[in-house]
């Protein structure tokens, strides 16, 4: 039998004065939602069954940037995008612009198992989950204080903000937030040439291999807060934000649109089979070869119980289990 291994995340591109007690909520979180995957791959769960648990857990908790915490579109609604991919057969489903799925991963599940489609987006989607019958919520239910004041933040800087969750209260929010995009501006660090304030995503993911050496990555995502409504980022392009085979499973995390350019998760696979790199310097050479000058990071699993992860930014939220016992929760390098 293979041995079986874990990987999570929760976004790439960590501020470094993000303030104790908000690394160590990150860190219980990630535990936590770590631990449920151990405990169903300890009793004989599929690779499958074990990303979409773990990923709905993900999407359930504020903490992290998916389901309820969601980032804000400029309109202040909610606009959420997951896939799931499982390596038999490298079957695949995905959604995106759904607005009222309490978990968005366990719809593109069932665009996977249920429908003779792929991928489907907006009023389909959010039909289709009512179909089959799917918690739905109203848009509210995602949308936290915190955000909305954010987002009223990111408006009034011309910013996309990628880490809104950096607490900036204080008396002068304003200057806090016009004053770390003006640090970031003089760095260069741009996207699609609008400033970016404060680089981290805390896009959610998970990547397995289970007993029988089967692998399955799932990702989920609000998004960028303050983004135009109907955009889509990688998480729910699989090949992009997700990618599962006989080789490995990723699932990656970051700027969105550098992911899609380098079709990041499926290269990494890429390397493995035609470079024969093993997974650790497969994903290494994809961090630094595929990116340019986009910011991103990845989990993944190889068929062979092994796990790794790489990242070109400040820190990556994340955590990885082993049959053998190895357990680790982690933000910086």
């Amino acid at each position: 039998m293979a041995r079986w291994a874990i990987a999570i995340h929760g976004g790439a591109g960590v501020d470094p004065n993000l303030p104790e007690h908000r690394q160590e909520e990150a860190k219980r979180v990630l535990a936590r939602c770590l631990q449920v995957g151990v405990d169903l791959l300890r009793a004989g769960a599929t690779a499958l069954d074990v990303v979409e648990a773990v990923v709905r857990e993900l999407e359930t908790d504020p903490c992290f940037n998916s389901g309820r915490g969601s980032a804000l579109t400029r309109a202040g609604t909610v606009e959420m995008e997951a896939s799931i991919m499982d390596g038999r057969g490298r079957r695949c489903g995905a959604v995106s612009g759904v607005s009222t799925v309490k978990n968005p991963v366990s719809l593109a599940r069932r665009v996977m198992d249920k429908s003779p489609h792929s991928y489907l987006a907006f009023d389909g989607a959010e039909h289709f989950a009512r179909e089959q019958g799917l918690e739905v919520v109203d848009n509210s239910y995602f949308i936290t204080e915190e955000n909305v004041s954010m987002l009223k933040l990111a408006k009034e800087a011309n910013s996309i903000l990628f880490d809104y969750r950096i607490p900036l209260a204080g008396a002068d929010t304003c200057s806090a937030l016009a004053a770390a995009t003006e640090n970031l501006n003089s760095n260069g660090m741009v996207m699609n040439g609008l400033p970016i304030s404060i680089y981290a995503p805390e896009t959610v993911g998970c990547a397995v291999v289970d007993s029988d050496g089967f692998t399955a990555a799932a990702t989920s995502t609000g998004g960028l807060m303050n983004k135009m409504t109907g955009r889509i980022g990688d998480s729910p392009l699989i090949g992009a934000g997700t990618y599962a085979c006989g080789h490995c499973a990723v699932s990656c995390t970051g700027e969105g649109e550098a992911i899609i350019r380098s079709t990041l998760a499926r290269d990494v696979a890429a390397v493995m089979e035609y470079k024969g790199l093993p997974l650790q310097e497969a994903v290494d050479f994809c961090v630094k070869e595929r990116l340019d000058e986009g910011f991103a990071g990845l989990i993944a699993v190889s068929g062979t119980g092994e796990v790794a992860y790489g990242f070109n930014c400040t820190g990556m939220f994340r955590g990885c289990a082993t049959e053998d016992g190895f357990m680790e929760v982690g933000i910086w390098e």
